[in-house]
């Protein structure tokens, strides 16, 4: 089992702005691009990647999408104590 990974998100405070944004994403809108204009997270800065970490470093929704979800694709909308993610795993390990 993975116990590393890699992913970016965007961090919005409603599930309605998830979902919006998640539409443009699958219209083809670039993540890196939406991460910078409307993430919450201070990520964002960085089109919201968060680098590389372990799971028990982030809350159980947030590395369940994470550490379960399909690689590459745009999971979501996540809740979290934080608000609503939309998270996109690049690589486990």
């Amino acid at each position: 089992m993975a116990q590393r990974a890699c992913a970016c998100h965007i961090l919005v405070k409603t599930r309605e702005q998830a979902e919006s944004l998640l539409k443009q994403l699958n219209q083809g809108a670039e993540f890196d691009k939406l991460a910078r204009k409307h993430s919450t997270c201070p990520s964002g800065k960085s089109g919201g990647s968060l680098g590389e970490f372990g799971r028990k470093d982030m809350v159980k929704p947030f590395a369940d999408a994470v550490f379960k979800g399909p690689l590459l694709k745009v999971q979501g909308p996540v809740k979290t104590q934080f608000g609503w993610h939309l998270i996109k795993t690049l690589y486990r390990q």
